[in-house]
């Protein structure tokens, strides 16, 4: 009866030991790996979209005139061989043309005159010369003439290439004189961003700085370039200095000259430690994590470095490969029991 007694005791005692550690408390939690990948200081601004002005022709007026009609608007896209103006001539360049041709008919005349003396042995041969030049220096001049239109009551400017009208000068029934810019037109598949960049971050850039371009229109959508050219003087009118950037030929589609963009400069990038944001948690003590071993959570303190969109840079107190609570974090305490949510 007596080791009946005792054999009882013992799994009355084994029993609530079962219970105790059944009713213990535990917390449902998710891990996440600790990885690798390359990180950057990132420093936003902000700019708009410009065209190229290596890929940007100006349309001057080949002649004096008046402008009777403009078929061109502002941010029109036209093809080569479109009508852009019609340009009539002015009385005074028409009047250039006839003095050109009248100068051709009296050279011409007294190359045959001074011909006709030097056969009768009355002019030399360098006079017949000299009448030669003057003939040939008329020519030149009414063929520059007939080349800008002059001999035309009415001319019609044409787009000499494809492209986005940028600048318009003019408008119907203006008087322009010869060589006035009338407009621009800018390749529509060549764009840079003008990023607007504060002086005192100028020397962190250089050329060759990896930039993520978005559109505040399609900010879902990034565009990856390099800054080509960073200007050495504040822009009077915003008081930044700019920074370019080449938009690549497969993306200019997607960006309208004249729209306002967004951009991340990636500065001194590196390969980092990372992990999700809502894994890196922080009190007094200062930075901290969780990582789970044998079954109970463990804190871990850490310095943290770059944050970027959902991740942290761990700069010290973490290695690759290992694995921390990214949610139901909030509710541990170390040496806690966890069980992993499936």
């Amino acid at each position: 009866m007596k080791h009946e007694r005792c054999i009882a005791v013992v799994l009355a005692l084994g029993a609530a030991c079962l219970d105790t550690q059944a009713d213990s408390p535990s917390v449902q939690v998710r891990l996440a790996p600790v990885t690798q990948q390359q990180v950057s200081d990132i420093l936003t601004v902000y700019g708009r979209v410009h065209p190229d002005p290596d890929a940007v022709l100006t349309v001057a007026m080949p002649h004096a005139g008046l402008i009777t009609r403009v078929a061109a608007r502002l941010g029109q896209r036209v093809k080569r061989g479109d009508t852009l103006i019609e340009l009539s001539t002015s009385p005074a360049a028409h009047m250039q043309y006839q003095q050109a041709r009248d100068a051709v008919d009296y050279s011409l005349g007294e190359l045959s005159r001074m011909e006709q003396l030097l056969k009768e042995q009355l002019a030399t041969k360098a006079q017949v010369g000299a009448a030669r030049k003057a003939l040939a220096d008329a020519r030149s001049s009414l063929q520059a003439i007939e080349a800008q239109g002059a001999d035309r009551a009415l001319q019609t400017l044409v787009a000499p290439t494809d492209g986005i009208v940028v600048t318009l000068n003019v408008g119907q029934g203006d008087r322009v004189q010869a060589d006035t810019a009338a407009l621009a037109i800018a390749s529509g598949d060549r764009l840079i961003a003008v990023l607007g960049v504060e002086p005192e971050d100028l020397p962190a850039l250089h050329p060759g700085t990896p930039v993520k371009i978005r559109s505040v229109f399609r900010s879902d959508e990034e565009i990856d370039s390099r800054l080509s050219v960073v200007h050495a003087m504040i822009d009077p009118q915003t008081g930044l200095v700019d920074a370019l950037a080449p938009v690549s030929d497969g993306r200019v589609r997607r960006l309208i000259i004249g729209s306002y963009l967004v951009a991340d400069l990636l500065l001194n990038q590196h390969t980092g430690v990372v992990v999700p944001r809502s894994a890196v948690l922080r009190d007094a003590q200062g930075s901290f994590v969780f990582t789970v071993v044998t079954g109970k959570a463990k804190r871990i303190a850490v310095e943290t470095g770059v944050e970027h969109g959902d991740w942290i840079e761990i700069t010290r107190g973490l290695e690759a490969a290992e694995r921390v609570v990214d949610s139901g974090n909030y509710e541990l305490a170390d040496g806690m029991a966890v069980r992993e949510a499936e």
